[in-house]
């Protein structure tokens, strides 16, 4: 029934525009930019009698009035405002409350349908609709509309702003979305008025968010509708060609699918099934994306067209399909059953290809008319709002699921084209279907990972993840998860995030757990680093520790272009910032220093006591990975802008070459008489190339107490081979025991540690 709406919207638009009664228009108000002039449509009349028609068959008299009223504001708002058709522009509200119609939304919604440009263009206040309409229209028109009057510094951060106002919106009311996929789907309809480069644009933004955000919703009608007319604007030419090659195609294979269909009929009543068959063809658009990812012609585009088999009752679908598949040969791995596992977003169906008369591939799709419904028109088909004596289905939860993770993503994410980048990775086609241990089945976009799934079960579960197991068997953290995978996450209390996570998951909610916590941790580390490294410069230069309310911290950020203390000691932990200058500035002659050379020398050697080093300090204190330096080692400290203070040992080559080309921000350092254990350093040990080599390497570094981290092995098939090793030791006393441990191993000749 949706289905129909959707497509009959525009020819009930039509029936809306009629000369000879109601409103005329005069006085041009704010004209749309290539509208025709008032004169030319003075006597075009815009009538609501269609849309009174529609609604009246689920909506309460009263209701109607509400609506009516609605319409009469509108009307007046919009006087003397035209569309680019020429067409007075309350025709555009009154087609997007049509399609919402066709969905059956409830009064609220037809009357934010109605209005819902009124506050963009009219200079409408939420107040003034509140007050004359409720709080929930008002909010619902709010959610609408966009942020023209705000100050961007580009347009796309407007439009990423504008998103996000949007998203949130519907987050709290699913209403804002499908409202505005109504009014996306009506300019789309009549995008023939406006520019081609225009026409271009509007079609990628709708292309790459609206419907996406249609999918995710189940609105599959709107889905492909959207997809054909954005084909249709971006490429006018390729569009027009395939689509003459489907006409002529479908003469084609009328024959071929006229005796498919009459099998069909024949086959299932006489299976005792009664059901409704009817053929279907795919999109131009998704036979365009076939085309063109499977870099096939149109004729090597097989499963163009299809049937639908609509039954009463879940059992008689597979009963149906094994009636089919006793017709006609099914084609092995064409079997999908997402009746047991639904889609992410609630479509049901079964789905299996048979080799038809001619060997023609014919794809079939059964389910029930419950399903069929949804499969066209998603949470619009069973939607509801915060109702205590209903019961949410499971499509339902999967939304509420979905639009509170929104809600979630938000409030880790300060910049809107940020929140924009994580939410697009959630509007994915496609799925993969897990179990967590406990039998419980969760869907994630393909391409998801162990690390995707935890974060997915609960945020601490993913910021504590340090391996998993697959299947019953232990798989790195990266690894891709396929359908039907069981997968558990073993964590640590002592394991956090890493920014390597970043690469490869693929959820937004991971993405935007991961950077909040990157962010965060990263920032109160380097605050106390910062802090020690400015506490030691007044140490060094006899000045006492400022308070933390001292009024000159207020008078160094104003000068520094800071915001805070905190973000002062920051940008010291990171390196963007020297102590020392910082220190100067709270001398009692309040010298503010620039940092040129001479003022680097004098820091120099203001800075001469050195900084003692855990090994576990976080981000704000970094081990460099070129030298590996472990305690024991002579080590000195360099700091990089961003990074904070890496560690060296002093004969690494890196830190010399670094060194000579800034020598101001390089500090002395020591380690602290209590270290970290578990540092890695990396050994290059030349074997012979024995069987069971490996094995014994392994099993004696393993009794020194240590862990092999990488191993490489160059030369595989030469007599000697060089081994790369990377070793977890807690000092470089137990590095010692470790090589001591290697040389048991008869065929290792030669072992070198790598510092630099």
């Amino acid at each position: 029934m949706a289905f129909t709406s959707l497509r009959g919207a525009s020819s009930g638009l039509l029936a809306v525009l009629k000369k000879g009664s109601r409103l005329r228009r005069s006085k041009p108000r704010k004209p749309v930019q290539g509208a025709s002039s008032p004169e030319a449509t003075a006597n075009t009349i815009a009538s609501l009698a269609p849309l009174t028609e529609l609604i009246s068959h689920y909506v309460s008299a009263k209701d109607i009035e509400r609506v009516k009223e609605a319409y009469r504001f509108a009307d007046q708002a919009h006087l003397g405002q035209f569309r680019a058709t020429g067409e007075p522009y309350i025709s555009h509200p009154i087609a997007v409350t049509e399609i919402c119609a066709g969905w059956k939304l409830d009064v609220d919604s037809l009357m934010a349908a109605l209005l819902h440009d009124v506050i963009e263009d009219q200079d409408v206040t939420k107040q003034e609709l509140a007050e004359k309409f409720g709080s929930d229209v008002s909010e619902i028109v709010d959610g609408l509309s966009k942020l023209e009057r705000l100050e961007f510094a580009t347009k796309a951060e407007q439009q990423a702003e504008s998103f996000r106002k949007m998203l949130l919106a519907m987050a709290r009311d699913v209403r804002v979305i499908l409202i505005k996929l109504a009014d996306r789907l009506h300019n789309m309809r009549t995008l023939g008025a406006v520019s081609p480069e225009k026409r271009r644009r509007i079609a990628r933004e709708t292309l790459d968010i609206y419907t996406p955000i249609a999918h995710r919703l189940g609105l599959n009608a709107l889905f492909r509708e959207l997809q054909d007319l954005c084909f249709q604007a971006i490429y006018p030419n390729r569009y027009q060609v395939l689509h003459k090659a489907m006409l002529a195609a479908r003469g084609n294979r009328r024959e071929v699918l006229g005796k498919i269909s009459d099998s069909v009929q024949v086959a299932l009543p006489a299976a005792g099934i009664e059901a409704e068959v009817s053929g279907r063809e795919k999109s131009l658009y998704s036979i365009y994306t076939k085309m063109t990812e499977q870099k096939k012609s149109f004729s090597e585009v097989l499963d163009i067209y299809g049937f639908r088999v609509i039954v009463h009752t879940l059992p008689e679908c597979y009963l149906a399909m094994g009636t089919l598949h006793q017709l006609y040969r099914p084609v092995p791995g064409k079997f999908k059953d997402y009746i047991a596992i639904p889609k992410l977003n609630g479509y049901q169906s079964l789905h299996t290809t048979l080799i038809g008369p001619y060997g023609t591939p014919v794809e079939f799709q059964f389910r029930t008319r419950d399903m069929d419904h949804v499969a066209e028109e998603g949470v619009a088909s069973h939607w509801l709002y915060k109702e205590e004596h209903v019961t949410l289905n499971d499509l339902q939860k999967r939304t509420h699921q979905w639009l509170q993770s929104l809600l979630d993503i938000q409030s880790q994410t300060g910049d809107s084209g940020e929140f924009l980048e994580h939410v697009k990775v959630d509007l994915f086609p496609d799925a993969v279907y897990v179990f967590t241990p406990q039998g419980k089945i969760l869907s994630l976009p393909k391409g998801a990972t162990p690390v995707d799934f935890a974060y997915t079960i609960h945020t601490d579960i993913g910021n504590q993840a340090v391996a998993s197991k697959i299947n019953g068997e232990f798989a790195p953290l990266r690894t891709e998860l396929k359908s039907g995978d069981a997968v558990e996450i073993i964590t640590s209390p002592a394991s956090r995030p890493s920014a390597q996570w970043l690469n490869y998951v693929r959820t937004g909610r991971a993405r935007s757990e991961i950077r909040h916590y990157l962010r965060t941790v990263k920032l109160e580390e380097s605050v106390a680093f910062g802090q020690r490294l400015l506490f030691q410069a007044f140490d060094q230069m006899h000045l006492p520790h400022p308070a933390d309310d001292d009024p000159d911290w207020d008078k160094l950020a104003k000068s520094s272009g800071a915001a805070t203390r905190e973000e002062i000691l920051a940008d010291i932990g990171l390196g963007k910032r020297l102590a020392a200058v910082v220190a100067r500035r709270f001398a009692p002659e309040n010298t503010l220093l620039a940092t040129t050379a001479a003022a680097y020398d004098e820091i120099s050697s203001a800075t001469s006591a050195p900084i003692l080093i855990h090994g576990n300090e976080g981000q704000a204190v970094q081990l460099a990975p070129c030298c590996g330096p472990l305690p024991g080692d002579a080590i000195i400290g360099g700091i990089r802008l961003g990074h904070g203070l890496v560690v060296h040992m002093e004969e690494c080559a890196v830190a010399q070459r670094q060194r000579a080309r800034e020598p101001e921000r390089w500090i002395p350092v020591l380690w602290d008489a209590n270290t970290a254990r578990h540092l890695s350093t990396r050994l290059d040990i030349t074997v012979l190339n024995e069987r069971g080599v490996l094995g014994r390497l392994a099993a004696e570094i393993t009794e020194a107490d240590s862990n092999i981290l990488h191993l490489t092995m160059q030369d595989e098939a030469a007599a000697t081979g060089l081994l790369h090793l990377t070793v977890q030791v807690d000092s470089r006393k137990h590095l010692a025991q470790v090589i001591r441990a290697i040389r048991h191993v008869p065929q290792v000749q030669k072992i070198v540690r790598l510092k630099g």
